[in-house]
């Protein structure tokens, strides 16, 4: 376990996978996860033990106010963790790279795609392939916002922070103003993305955070030649079944295969 230190003094920690052989061999892969999940999840440890048996990079790494970084999980915005995956991105991954990212990780892959090639020359782009597992784009709008009853919008703008109750057993986590306030100025679903690599989507059809019919919402929205859904009957938002492992790695497989060099 190592840590990268941002400007502000938050210690981000990062694992890796490094490759063995020639510097640019094969793509790499970068994990993003999702809202109040850390990199030690059963995807992102999978993710990684494929990689390190095919020696592929593989980084992974927990934002500010989660898993081992430091930082207060309540201070984040998604324009905390995008700096923070940018800086991951630039600072420790090298050559191409694949983008795996989990419910809000594959929002902020789509945002880092954005940032990416706005910042070189289309010939440097260095993000050859993501994949989109229950991708929570404009969640804390579309996910929290509009569907949270008034006496909650309340307390949020009155108070300044609401403790949703959690689904999985690890206790109510907050939703805060600044989250939902921030959040609005990284929209994609009414402004679109080009994206010009392929994209895949996997979205479980029995999701309860992420609606599998947010999913058709975001394909809608990247403006691509090569970008597909993948509905998965049964699936929840976590898909951490053996299958959902097995189809993930499948599909890393394909996207790596088609971003070596």
């Amino acid at each position: 376990m190592r840590s990268y230190e941002m400007p502000n003094g938050d210690k981000i920690a990062y694992a890796v996978e490094r490759r063995r052989g020639p510097s640019f061999a094969s793509a790499g892969l970068m994990w993003l996860g999702g809202f109040n999940s850390t990199m030690e999840g059963t995807k992102a440890q999978a993710l990684a033990r494929w990689a390190r048996a095919r020696t592929r990079e593989c980084v992974r790494f927990d934002y500010s106010g989660h898993g081992a970084s430091t930082g207060d999980f309540e201070d984040g915005t998604i324009s905390k963790w995008l700096e923070e995956a940018e800086a991951i991105f630039n600072e420790i991954t090298t050559g191409p790279q694949v983008l795996v990212g989990s419910s809000m990780g594959g929002w902020i892959a789509l945002l880092l795609l954005r940032r990416h090639l706005a910042n070189v020359r289309a010939a440097d782009n260095r993000i050859r392939g993501i994949v989109l597992i229950a991708p929570a784009a404009d969640m804390s709008e579309e996910l929290m916002w509009k569907k949270f009853p008034d006496e909650i919008k309340q307390e949020i703008t009155q108070k300044g922070v609401w403790y949703r109750p959690s689904s999985y057993d690890d206790g109510p986590y907050p939703i805060t103003r600044a989250l939902i306030e921030d959040g609005r100025d990284h929209l994609l679903l009414d402004s679109g993305i080009a994206v010009p690599c392929p994209v895949r989507i996997l979205q479980g059809m029995e999701d309860p955070d992420v609606p599998w019919t947010h999913a058709p919402r975001i394909l809608e929205a990247l403006d691509g030649d090569d970008v597909t859904v993948t509905l998965i009957h049964g699936g929840d938002h976590r898909l951490s079944r053996d299958t959902d492992i097995l189809r993930l790695l499948r599909v890393v497989e394909r996207m790596g295969a088609r971003a070596d060099p």
